[in-house]
Protein backbone atom coordinates (compact mmCIF):
# COMPACT_ATOMS: atom_id res chain seq x y z
CA UNK A 1 0.00 0.00 0.00
CA UNK A 2 1.54 3.32 -1.07
CA UNK A 3 1.11 6.41 1.37
CA UNK A 4 -1.24 7.92 -1.61
CA UNK A 5 -3.31 5.43 -1.01
CA UNK A 6 -4.44 6.22 2.81
CA UNK A 7 -7.43 8.30 2.78
CA UNK A 8 -8.41 10.76 5.80
CA UNK A 9 -10.32 7.75 7.47
CA UNK A 10 -7.47 5.22 7.29
CA UNK A 11 -5.18 8.44 8.87
CA UNK A 12 -7.54 8.73 11.67
CA UNK A 13 -7.49 4.64 12.50
CA UNK A 14 -3.41 5.25 12.77
CA UNK A 15 -3.48 7.70 14.63
CA UNK A 16 -6.26 6.57 17.39
CA UNK A 17 -3.97 3.27 17.71
CA UNK A 18 -0.22 5.35 17.70
CA UNK A 19 -1.66 7.50 20.81
CA UNK A 20 -4.35 4.86 22.44
CA UNK A 21 -2.66 1.29 21.49
CA UNK A 22 -4.68 -1.55 20.25
CA UNK A 23 -8.80 -0.19 20.90
CA UNK A 24 -11.84 -2.18 20.60
CA UNK A 25 -14.01 -2.36 17.63
CA UNK A 26 -16.32 0.39 19.08
CA UNK A 27 -13.71 1.95 20.92
CA UNK A 28 -11.95 2.89 17.77
CA UNK A 29 -15.00 3.02 15.25
CA UNK A 30 -16.09 6.21 17.81
CA UNK A 31 -12.81 7.49 18.10
CA UNK A 32 -12.33 7.50 14.19
CA UNK A 33 -16.22 8.28 12.73
CA UNK A 34 -16.91 5.48 11.18
CA UNK A 35 -19.53 2.43 12.32
CA UNK A 36 -17.78 -0.93 13.76
CA UNK A 37 -17.87 -2.91 10.42
CA UNK A 38 -16.13 -0.23 7.81
CA UNK A 39 -13.81 0.30 10.40
CA UNK A 40 -12.67 -2.76 10.94
CA UNK A 41 -12.53 -3.58 7.65
CA UNK A 42 -10.02 -0.91 7.21
CA UNK A 43 -8.43 -1.58 10.19
CA UNK A 44 -7.66 -5.43 9.09
CA UNK A 45 -6.31 -3.74 5.22
CA UNK A 46 -4.16 -1.60 7.27
CA UNK A 47 -2.17 -4.37 9.05
CA UNK A 48 -2.42 -6.74 5.97
CA UNK A 49 -0.57 -3.95 4.05
CA UNK A 50 2.05 -3.90 6.75
CA UNK A 51 1.71 -0.58 8.23
CA UNK A 52 0.71 -1.78 11.92
CA UNK A 53 3.89 -3.52 13.11
CA UNK A 54 2.72 -4.07 16.87
CA UNK A 55 1.20 -2.46 20.02
CA UNK A 56 3.03 -1.46 23.17
CA UNK A 57 2.68 -0.15 26.80
CA UNK A 58 5.05 3.16 27.18
CA UNK A 59 6.79 1.44 30.42
CA UNK A 60 8.15 4.28 33.31
CA UNK A 61 11.34 1.89 33.39
CA UNK A 62 12.74 4.97 35.58
CA UNK A 63 10.18 3.98 38.28
CA UNK A 64 10.73 0.12 38.24
CA UNK A 65 14.96 0.09 38.44
CA UNK A 66 17.73 2.44 38.32
CA UNK A 67 18.76 2.25 34.83
CA UNK A 68 22.04 3.62 32.98
CA UNK A 69 21.24 5.31 29.23
CA UNK A 70 24.31 6.07 27.12
CA UNK A 71 24.41 7.05 23.19
CA UNK A 72 26.82 5.28 21.29
CA UNK A 73 28.21 6.73 17.72
CA UNK A 74 30.41 4.16 16.38
CA UNK A 75 32.55 4.19 13.11
CA UNK A 76 33.73 1.29 11.66
CA UNK A 77 37.01 0.22 10.47
CA UNK A 78 36.28 -1.10 7.09
CA UNK A 79 32.83 0.28 4.79
CA UNK A 80 32.18 -2.89 3.03
CA UNK A 81 28.45 -4.62 2.91
CA UNK A 82 29.92 -7.62 4.97
CA UNK A 83 31.70 -5.51 7.29
CA UNK A 84 27.79 -3.92 7.97
CA UNK A 85 25.86 -7.05 7.87
CA UNK A 86 28.06 -8.21 10.61
CA UNK A 87 27.63 -5.48 13.13
CA UNK A 88 24.09 -5.27 12.17
CA UNK A 89 23.65 -9.15 13.01
CA UNK A 90 25.33 -8.64 16.22
CA UNK A 91 23.44 -5.33 17.73
CA UNK A 92 19.87 -7.21 16.23
CA UNK A 93 20.83 -9.88 18.73
CA UNK A 94 21.59 -7.30 21.40
CA UNK A 95 18.71 -6.92 23.84
CA UNK A 96 20.79 -3.37 25.91
CA UNK A 97 20.66 -1.61 21.70
CA UNK A 98 17.17 -0.49 22.07
CA UNK A 99 18.16 1.90 19.10
CA UNK A 100 20.37 1.97 16.36
CA UNK A 101 20.15 3.81 13.45
CA UNK A 102 22.91 3.58 10.25
CA UNK A 103 23.77 7.35 9.39
CA UNK A 104 25.85 9.23 7.02
CA UNK A 105 28.46 11.60 7.58
CA UNK A 106 31.05 10.75 10.18
CA UNK A 107 29.90 8.33 12.02
CA UNK A 108 28.04 5.01 10.65
CA UNK A 109 25.46 3.99 13.52
CA UNK A 110 24.05 5.81 16.63
CA UNK A 111 22.66 3.36 19.30
CA UNK A 112 20.94 4.14 22.47
CA UNK A 113 21.92 1.52 24.75
CA UNK A 114 19.98 1.15 28.41
CA UNK A 115 21.88 -1.15 31.13
CA UNK A 116 21.24 -0.95 34.99
CA UNK A 117 24.73 0.81 35.68
CA UNK A 118 27.68 2.08 34.13
CA UNK A 119 29.57 -1.08 34.66
CA UNK A 120 27.40 -3.03 32.57
CA UNK A 121 27.51 -0.92 29.86
CA UNK A 122 31.13 -1.20 30.05
CA UNK A 123 30.73 -4.51 29.83
CA UNK A 124 28.79 -4.63 26.91
CA UNK A 125 30.66 -2.40 24.74
CA UNK A 126 34.32 -4.89 26.19
CA UNK A 127 31.91 -7.68 24.36
CA UNK A 128 30.93 -5.74 21.22
CA UNK A 129 34.71 -4.77 20.90
CA UNK A 130 35.72 -8.59 21.22
CA UNK A 131 33.49 -9.89 18.91
CA UNK A 132 35.58 -8.60 16.45
CA UNK A 133 32.77 -6.58 14.78
CA UNK A 134 35.22 -4.30 12.63
CA UNK A 135 34.64 -0.90 15.76
CA UNK A 136 37.17 1.84 14.34
CA UNK A 137 35.79 3.83 17.17
CA UNK A 138 33.09 4.39 19.09
CA UNK A 139 32.46 7.39 21.17
CA UNK A 140 29.57 8.05 24.57
CA UNK A 141 27.09 10.07 25.59
CA UNK A 142 25.70 9.04 28.92
CA UNK A 143 22.02 10.57 28.96
CA UNK A 144 21.53 12.52 31.85
CA UNK A 145 17.72 13.62 31.61
CA UNK A 146 15.00 12.84 29.10
CA UNK A 147 13.72 15.71 27.92
CA UNK A 148 11.43 14.84 25.37
CA UNK A 149 10.30 11.43 24.03
CA UNK A 150 7.71 10.55 21.84
CA UNK A 151 5.85 9.70 18.12
CA UNK A 152 5.86 11.78 15.34
CA UNK A 153 2.70 13.27 14.54
CA UNK A 154 1.30 11.34 11.51
CA UNK A 155 -1.35 13.71 10.54
CA UNK A 156 0.83 16.80 10.24
CA UNK A 157 3.15 14.69 8.38
CA UNK A 158 0.78 13.09 6.11
CA UNK A 159 -1.10 16.55 5.67
CA UNK A 160 2.35 17.95 4.72
CA UNK A 161 0.65 21.12 7.29
CA UNK A 162 3.73 23.26 8.46
CA UNK A 163 5.15 23.02 11.85
CA UNK A 164 3.26 25.29 14.39
CA UNK A 165 6.39 27.50 15.64
CA UNK A 166 6.45 26.89 19.81
CA UNK A 167 4.49 29.41 22.35
CA UNK A 168 7.11 32.28 23.33
CA UNK A 169 9.08 31.81 26.72
CA UNK A 170 8.04 34.73 28.92
CA UNK A 171 10.79 36.36 31.31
Amino acid sequence: MKPAELDAADIRILCALQDHGQLSKSKLAEMVGLSETPCWARLTRLKTAGLIRGYHADIALSRILALSKVVVTVSLKSHRKTDFERFEAYISHCPEVTDCISTGGGMDYVMTVITTSLPAFQTLMERMLDAELGIDRYMTYIATRQIKSGRPDLARLVGGQPHKAAPAIKD
